[in-house]
C-alpha cells in the first residue's frame, strides 16, 4: 500500500468535503488514534496507523487488503466513493435526506429519490451538494447528490427527482452474482 500522490489526495479530500465539509479532519485525528488514507491498485483504503505499521510486515503478495475501502480512482482519474465509506461519513454529514418507508426499497434498488418519497431534508441544502440518505429511523441507506435545493423541493412536482443515487447498501446484494 502506497501513499496517495498530492493530486490524488486533493481529489479524495474534495470528494469527502462535498459530503462532510470541514469534518474531514475528524476522520484523520480520531480519539482512538490517527488514521490515514492509502492506495492499492487504484483503490483508496482508510486505515489506522497502528494497523498500517503491522500490515507493513506482511509481503505485498500475501496482503489482500487492510482497512476500509473508501472508493477508487477511475481510469479517467476521477474519484468514486463506495458504499463502504457510508458508516464513516454518516456521523459527520452536514446535509441529509430522510426517505419515507415507501421510497426506501426503490432507493436500495439503485433508483433516484423522487419528491414523493422525500420524508425530510436538512434545511439550507444547496443544489448538487453531497448528502447522506437515511431512513426515517436514522439508518444510513446510502449516498446521493441533491438534485434540488431545500427551497426548490418545497415547490416542486411530486414526480421530480430531488436526489441522485450514488451508492446504497443494497449494492452488496445486487453485486453478489458478479462476486462468484
Amino acid at each position: 500500500m502506497k501513499q496517495l500522490s498530492d493530486e490524488r489526495t486533493k481529489l479524495l479530500f474534495e470528494k469527502l468535503t462535498q459530503f462532510i465539509g470541514a469534518n474531514v479532519k475528524l476522520l484523520i485525528d480520531r480519539p482512538d488514534g490517527t488514521y490515514c488514507f492509502r492506495e492499492d491498485h487504484n483503490r483508496v483504503y482508510y486505515i489506522s496507523e497502528k494497523i498500517l505499521s503491522l500490515a507493513s510486515n506482511v509481503g505485498p503478495d500475501h496482503l489482500m487488503s487492510a482497512g476500509t475501502c473508501f472508493g477508487k480512482f477511475t481510469k479517467s482519474g476521477k474519484f468514486r466513493l463506495h458504499v463502504t465509506a457510508l458508516n464513516y461519513l454518516a456521523p459527520y454529514a452536514q446535509y441529509k435526506i430522510w426517505l419515507k418507508p415507501s421510497a426506501e426499497q426503490q432507493f436500495l434498488y439503485g433508483h433516484h429519490v423522487l419528491k414523493s418519497g422525500l420524508g425530510r431534508i436538512t434545511e439550507s441544502t444547496p443544489k448538487y451538494q453531497g448528502v447522506v440518505v437515511l431512513s426515517m429511523s436514522d439508518l444510513p441507506l446510502g449516498l446521493g447528490v441533491a438534485a434540488k435545493s431545500t427551497t426548490e423541493c418545497k415547490h416542486t412536482d411530486p414526480l421530480t427527482v430531488v436526489c441522485y443515487h450514488i451508492a446504497d447498501i443494497g449494492e452488496y446484494i445486487r453485486s453478489e452474482d458478479t462476486l462468484t
